[in-house]
Parts: C-alpha cells; structure tokens; sequence
C-alpha cells in the first residue's frame, strides 16, 4: 500500500531552501541540522534522547526497509525534530517488524522528509557545521520560513535534560540482547549496585550495565548529591553513572555543581558521552563545540592500554579540551581528528567515553568498558 506523501519545505540557516517529500507527523519544527553515517539501526538512532532537538540526516540512501519493533525502542519515545533521508522505503519486509517507520513518527510528533540529495546535504554541513533549520508542511513562504528560524532559540539555549531525563526512580530489569533467540536476557545475579543518573539515557546502556553484573536503579537528573554521597559511605550503592543525553553541557550548572560535588567526596564514577563531558566541567575545564560532530556507527577509536583500534558508534557535537590532561590520563582517541575519546581522572575514581560502548547501533568492540567500571566499583 502506497504511503501518501505531502510536501514539506525546508529552510537552513546559511539560506538554503528547498522542497521535498513528507513522510512523517506535519506540522513546523526549529532544530539543529546534523548527518549520521550509521549502515543499520535508525530505529535506535530516532528513539535515542540524546538527538533531541536535531534534525537527523543520515547517508544511508535507503530508509525505512525493515520497519520498526518495540524491543529496539532507545527510549520511550523519540525525541528528535526530524529525519531526513534519500528515499523512504514505506513498505517494510522483516519478521520482527511491527509498523512502517512513518507510523512511530506520526506517533510521536516528528517530521520525516525524503527524496532530498542527502549526499549534498552531508557535504554542505562538512564544509559549513552543523547548523539551525526549519522544516514546515504547513508554508512554503521562504521569507516566514526564515524569520520563525531567526526568531527560534537556538538548540545551545535550551535545557533538554529537564524533557527526556525519567519523573521517577526505577531499577532496571533485563541484560543484553540476544540475537540468537531474539530477546533480551534476564539481568544476571549482581556482583555491585550502581545508581544511574538519568540526562537522556538509553536502553541499551542499562542492559549492558545490568549485563556486567551491576544491579541499576535509576534516578532523574534531579537527584541531590549529599544523597547518594550518604548511599555511598554507608555502602547501600557502589557507584554512579552518569548517561548520555542531549544538547551543550555548558548550560547545565546544577548537573556540574551535582557531579562536583561526587568528584570531591570520591564517589566512584562512569561517564558516557554527556556524562564524559559534563566530568570534564565539573573538574574545570570547559568543553568545546566540533564543526559537525560526530555521529555514526563506524567511528575508528584507539585503546592506548592495549593498542587496539575499536571501531566504535558516536553521537556528540561536544568535546572534552585537551587541557584535561593535566588532571586525567587519556585512555582513547579519535583517529578521524585525534580528539579525546576516554579519560581515567588521576586523583579519583573516575574514568569515562566520549564514544558508545553499548552500540545500539553499532559495533560491540567497546563493551569491555562496563565491566571494567565493574571492577572500579567492586575495588
């Protein structure tokens, strides 16, 4: 059955505007334009909060093949503004599919976009950075296009964390995914406890900490520090993560006075993406924004503790400086542009990945990080 599409228009902040193809919810929406070079996985991707208030474009040309399914949702919704893709397959054709992927768009409010030379777009973000945009079914008026664009607060202005971090404490279930069977693994017995803080945190994160042999309750973004510093000293936790999410972390004081304040009173630490960035604030040293970030799932990353180069998934336009190292050892780097990917801090025990070592989607060629934490919490 065909998919009816309407036209969409399409306004960028360095002036570009064109027409397409709608596939997903109507409406208008502001965001920040970004590419995804990830082959698999945009069900992840879309579902994943730490998109939100982005526009996805991704360099796969075909999207939409293999539908989408309730066991691959990141979250409990999807978060970004829009996907943007070269050709939008409607009718999926996979076992595990439960709904073409225009259906969970229009469910939660976003914006698909297709038959647009994506391969132009990619290129025009390389050379200019990521930027602001605007998508609308509603006008094709250039010049209203462009003034609700200017008018918009930009994506570095506004507190996401506040929209996707979770409203209550819950202790996460289940491990790892098994490809074999086609299910998610029961949580093995826990060997530590940690406590998650929420900034936008995804699934498979908890599965593969669950998967380590840590038993995981999370909390929202809100938790008061002297509380689990009290849970920590009176060994009711082990350790605290600190998860993923969206938009700059310069703007989110209370989380940095919060992990400060865990840092001083040397509570054992993870941090993953926002929560690597966010380590490096609170420890002084501010981060700092990459031309276009990186986001994909075929990122080469070298461990300097074995040598190795993992191929690893990446989703930040934020980066830690390089003056951190007067503080932490880096443990991993970028081999696209030699920026920092892994710290161990010197003084306390801290280690965190800019990069995704859960790879949902992605490689697995990191997930040994959990269980190192693992060992961290258990010394």
């Amino acid at each position: 059955m065909k998919h009816n599409m309407k036209p969409v228009w399409l306004y960028l902040e360095n002036g570009l505007f064109f027409e397409a193809r709608s596939f997903g919810a109507e409406g208008t929406a502001v965001g920040e334009i970004v590419f995804n070079t990830s082959m698999t996985g945009y069900q992840e991707i879309i579902t994943d909060p730490s998109y939100a208030g982005q526009f996805v474009t991704f360099t796969m040309p075909e999207i939409g093949n293999v539908g989408c399914n309730r066991e691959d949702m990141e979250s409990s919704g999807a978060w970004c503004k829009g996907i943007i893709v070269r050709q939008y397959q409607n009718e999926p054709s996979n076992f595990r599919s439960e709904e073409p992927l225009h259906e969970l768009l229009r469910r939660y409010g976003i914006i698909g976009i297709c038959e647009t030379d994506t391969r132009f777009l990619t290129k025009v973000l390389r050379e200019e950075g990521a930027m602001m945009m605007i998508a609308s079914t509603e006008t094709s008026d250039k010049t209203q296009l462009a003034k609700l664009l200017f008018d918009a607060p930009h994506i570095s202005e506004i507190n996401y964390i506040e929209a996707v971090s979770t409203k209550e404490r819950y202790v996460h279930k289940t491990g790892a995914y098994d490809a074999v069977h086609y299910r998610y693994k029961e949580a093995p017995k826990p060997k530590a406890k940690v406590v998650a803080i929420d900034f936008g945190i995804k699934r498979n994160i908890l599965n593969e900490l669950s998967q380590a042999g840590m038993q995981v309750e999370v909390v929202p973004n809100s938790i008061d520090a002297d509380e689990l510093i009290d849970r920590y000293k009176s060994k009711e936790i082990d350790g605290v993560f600190l998860s993923n999410g969206p938009g700059d972390p310069l703007i989110l004081v209370n989380e940095q006075r919060m992990i400060a304040k865990l840092m001083d009173a040397k509570v054992p630490m993870f941090g993953i993406c926002l929560g690597h960035q966010l380590l490096s604030i609170a420890s002084g040293f501010k981060t700092y924004k990459l031309k276009f970030g990186h986001h994909g799932g075929n990122h080469p990353v070298k461990n300097f503790s074995s040598g190795a180069v993992e191929i690893t998934a990446q989703n930040h336009n934020y980066n830690v400086p390089e003056e951190i190292r007067e503080i932490a050892e880096v443990t991993h780097i970028n081999l696209f542009d030699n920026t920092i990917e892994g710290l161990r801090y010197k003084n306390v025990p801290v280690i965190s990945v800019q990069h995704h070592p859960e790879a949902s989607p992605g490689p697995h060629e990191s997930r040994y990080i959990f269980s190192e934490f693992l060992k961290m919490v258990e010394r």
